[in-house]
């Protein structure tokens, strides 16, 4: 079943009961830290790239494991740092190649960042993974969906008005909200799939299965 914004959001809302106080804080103090860091002159532009990159892999961490119904706990955001070389690669890497996409025209910018929107997910879900095999799956995911995911991020278009007319205030709920209905968005398309290869796995073992049971009957 193909699911909508509007559903995305309902996942993450109903995710979230009970959770708003954890992701709240994990998320500020992500933003409080990476712009912190972006302030210190000179080396600022070095420590953001160094922190950003890994911090932002722990927020989607903890972002997929609320979605799940999973444990988690504010620390998890530093995660991480235990695929640190790797969050660094590629939360530059896919900066560079958005940018130089974008010197094109803005849009094809903007389309490359969609395609790679779910590297980071996808790395948060194998530790193993190098940054250009994330940023593959990321393009391969997308085929197809990036749209849909442009729709989810357009429907918070109304939020953003209201944090705006409060000062920013309201974006303390807003953005964990965005982040776990991203989190629902990646974890649908993950599960669709996970369900696909399984299917084709059935295939193959009744297929199998049809072939020993011929050369039994011969």
């Amino acid at each position: 079943m193909t699911l909508y914004a509007k559903d995305y959001r309902q996942i993450a809302w109903k995710a979230l009961s009970g959770k708003w106080g954890l992701f709240i804080g994990v998320t500020l103090l992500y933003s409080l830290i990476s712009g912190a860091c972006s302030m210190i002159p000179t080396v600022g532009a070095i420590g953001s790239i160094i922190i950003t990159g890994p911090l932002y892999l722990g927020v989607v961490i903890v972002g997929i494991r609320i979605i799940r119904n999973e444990r988690t706990k504010a620390g998890d955001m530093f995660e991480g740092f235990n695929q640190f070389g790797e969050a660094i690669l590629l939360h530059l890497v896919n900066g560079i190649f958005v940018f130089l996409w974008s010197l094109l025209l803005i849009i094809p910018g903007i389309i490359k960042s969609y395609s790679y929107s779910m590297s980071t997910y996808i790395l948060a879900d194998n530790p193993g993974m190098s940054q250009s095999e994330a940023r593959r799956k990321s393009e391969e995911l997308m085929i197809g969906n990036k749209f849909r995911l442009f729709c989810l991020h357009f429907s918070f278009f109304w939020w953003i008005l209201l944090s705006i007319l409060t000062f920013g205030i309201l974006m303390i709920w807003v953005v964990p909200y965005m982040q776990a209905a991203d989190a629902a968005f990646y974890n649908d398309l993950v599960k669709d799939e996970r369900e696909q290869k399984e299917e084709s796995k059935k295939d193959t073992v009744e297929q199998v299965e049809d072939i020993i049971q011929e050369n039994i009957q011969f």
